[in-house]
């Protein structure tokens, strides 16, 4: 395992292209909304071999009430608090997510931003979204889809494995956008959450993936999520409209593995770990943004990712201004990590969250106090498990 394992960190390190060296010494954010509990997702699935399809669900539990509670019972703030999730949300099961059904899922509501203000760049110019080379697993296997419910029907998003300082070398958590687990202000939780890293290792067509074997649309196996949290900036202000919103449109999935079986991080061989408070985007010199487009003219099959240095996008009412990168890649890549090489190392700095609606750029959170009081709490919560 150690030996596959440098493999993949060594590939990994190797597809992060074009990242720019970043100056050292940026901070946090102060007066950031804080952390809001998460939801505690119906069953308590476990995880397939590598190679093999999801199991069926161990020691599953019923869910709450769909209603964006957490473990606790405490009812989450943000307007979400309501049984309107209740009606779709269902127990894990192991037919649930095969790849014919992965295959139907689509991108969520696309999210853009508003008129220019003050402390925002000059719109970037559009950069061509480029292929991730196959098999992902050689390249940047810690990037995967991300596939839940809403009430319209399964949906897509992306995700990156991150690391996990409770369990080093071991880590179960898995990084997205806020509105790929709750709908936001008008919203409620996400429900049937999984994640498969290395999604369509192969690049098959979309077209084949409904008959495609499923160690070849899921090598790792399809990660079944216990947990999910985002932020409170997210819950309050999500799918408004506001800004600020999106500058808090961030979340932490924890997945759980089979009953004495290997993590998520040992599975696939690699994590990334997170900088929080990077320095802001005049002081980043490069990003590289990943993920899995599914709206025309992409179909949601491969990984791409764009390249570029960033610029800023401020938001309202003294939110942290946003990354923006020239990007042509479409719904279904929110979530998707923005990673940048500091002292060699690849570290994820933010991830997609809006667009523009002529699909030209990408914009993501800076992840201060408020991304790092949600990934603890996240942590924290699994950290004797």
């Amino acid at each position: 395992m150690r030996a596959v394992r440098a493999a993949v960190v060594a590939a990994v390190a190797a597809s992060a292209l074009a990242l720019g060296a970043c100056t050292v010494g940026g901070e946090d954010r102060a007066g950031a909304p804080s952390a809001t509990p998460g939801q505690r997702l119906p069953g308590d699935a476990s995880q397939p071999p590598p190679g093999g399809d999801q199991a069926s669900p161990d020691g599953a539990e019923p869910g709450r009430d769909g209603a964006g509670r957490d473990g606790d019972g405490r009812g989450g703030p943000g307007g979400g608090g309501d049984s309107r999730g209740g009606a779709f949300a269902r127990p894990p099961a192991d037919d649930l997510w095969r790849p014919d059904r992965m295959a139907r899922a689509r991108q969520p509501p696309h999210a853009t931003a508003g008129g220019a203000r003050g402390g925002t760049d000059r719109v970037p110019e559009p950069v061509l979204a480029r292929q991730v080379p196959r098999p992902y697993h050689r390249n940047m296997a810690p990037v995967g889809k991300v596939f839940f419910d809403r009430p319209e029907g399964p949906t897509v998003c992306s995700g990156t494995v991150v690391r996990d300082p409770a369990h080093p070398g071991a880590s179960n958590l898995v990084w997205t956008a806020g509105h790929c687990v709750h709908g936001g202000a008008r919203g409620t939780w996400m429900r049937n959450i999984v994640f498969v890293p290395a999604y369509n290792d192969r690049g098959h067509p979309a077209e084949r993936l409904a008959d495609a074997p499923p160690a070849q649309v899921s090598p790792y196996g399809v990660w079944w999520a216990d947990w999910s949290q985002t932020s409170d900036g997210w819950l309050r202000y999500g799918g408004t409209g506001d800004e600020r919103g999106s500058a808090y449109d961030f979340a932490v999935l924890h997945v759980r593995p089979r009953r004495g079986g290997a993590s998520l991080e040992e599975t696939v061989g690699a994590a990334i770990p997170i900088w929080f408070g990077a320095p802001p985007a005049g002081r980043i010199s490069g990003v590289s943004a990943y993920g899995y487009p599914a709206a025309p003219p992409y179909d949601g099959a491969r990984m791409f990712r764009c390249a570029g240095p960033p610029g800023r996008l401020a938001a309202e009412g003294g939110a942290p201004a946003l990354y923006r990168v020239g990007c042509t890649m479409t719904g279904g890549a929110s979530g998707g990590g923005w990673f940048v090489s500091r002292d060699g190392v690849t570290m994820l700095v933010s991830n997609s969250a809006i667009g523009s609606t002529a699909h030209t750029w990408l914009a993501g959170p800076h992840l201060g106090h408020a991304a790092r009081e949600v990934f603890d709490a996240v942590s924290q919560r699994f950290a004797e498990r």
